[in-house]
């Protein structure tokens, strides 16, 4: 179980990350290590209080 959460917390830091990258890249022609890295880690706090939400109110 623990496994399977250290799995999705990096492939979804991966993702975003490379996506934060990407867009900088495309669109501002610069990229910075701190706000790709900021950025993603924001999104994947997002990601665990959407799942987290999801569950509780699942419950009832």
């Amino acid at each position: 179980m623990i496994l399977r959460e250290l799995f999705i917390f990096i492939a979804a830091l991966a993702a975003f990350a490379s996506a934060v990258a990407a867009y900088l890249a495309a669109f501002h022609g610069a990229v910075s290590v701190k706000e790709v890295l900021s950025t993603a880690f924001a999104a994947v706090i997002g990601l665990y209080a959407g799942r987290y939400l999801e569950r509780r109110l699942a419950r009832g």
